[in-house]
């Protein structure tokens, strides 16, 4: 059973998806400082010094703070946003890699190069004694 953990634990999908946990986490630090220390405060001066945290609804005892949700659905948008344009950068210098492969790829190997040559000269031949 430990082979067997160990075979899984040590894969290089389960490896990559740590890594990307971790700096997904530390990605979402420098997303919400974005948002907390430039974007909303810019937003504050825009709308007239709007905080959306402090955005509640108080009936008695019981206390709704909406504001804190609106603060958590416009982080999401941001880092849902700059999620989408590290994927879109990542995705257009992956495409080059492709290209650069197919290229490559493009000229036929030695063996086939010379196979399809007699295969033409075969072929002539048959046209050339069938006249």
């Amino acid at each position: 059973m430990w082979k067997e953990f160990k075979a899984f634990a040590l894969k290089g999908n389960v490896l990559d998806l740590a890594i990307a946990v971790i700096i997904g986490a530390a990605f979402g630090k420098i997303v919400t400082s974005l948002v907390n220390d430039i974007i909303m405060p810019i937003f504050g001066i825009l709308f007239g010094n709007i905080n959306l945290k402090d955005i509640k609804y108080t009936r008695g005892e019981v206390v709704l703070s909406y504001g804190v949700f609106l603060q958590t659905v416009v982080d999401f948008f941001i880092i849902a946003f700059c999620i989408f344009m590290v994927i879109k950068l990542a995705s257009r210098f992956k495409r080059k890699e492709v290209e650069v492969v197919k290229v490559v790829e493009a000229a036929p190997a030695p063996e086939v190069a010379l196979l399809t040559e007699i295969r033409d000269l075969l072929h002539a031949n048959q046209t050339s004694g069938s006249k």
